[in-house]
């Protein structure tokens, strides 16, 4: 599994870097993107999903 963050929809509400840092981090800006190129790893896909389905701006997507 893999996730991407749409920066054009981020408003930086922080919800997906807090419950999964090891996929999510926040830029310099405040905004989400991803560690790395976005791979999730297998224990970590249920808080993703989770992360994704509580994005306010659905700017997460999983590829």
């Amino acid at each position: 599994m893999r996730v991407a963050v749409d920066a054009t929809k981020c408003d930086g509400y922080g919800t997906c870097f807090e419950m999964c840092p090891s996929v999510f981090r926040s830029d310099e800006w405040g905004y989400a993107s991803t560690v790395g190129d976005g791979t999730v790893p297998p224990d970590q896909a249920a808080v993703a999903r989770r992360a994704i389905s509580l994005c306010a701006e659905q700017a997460i997507r999983e590829l």
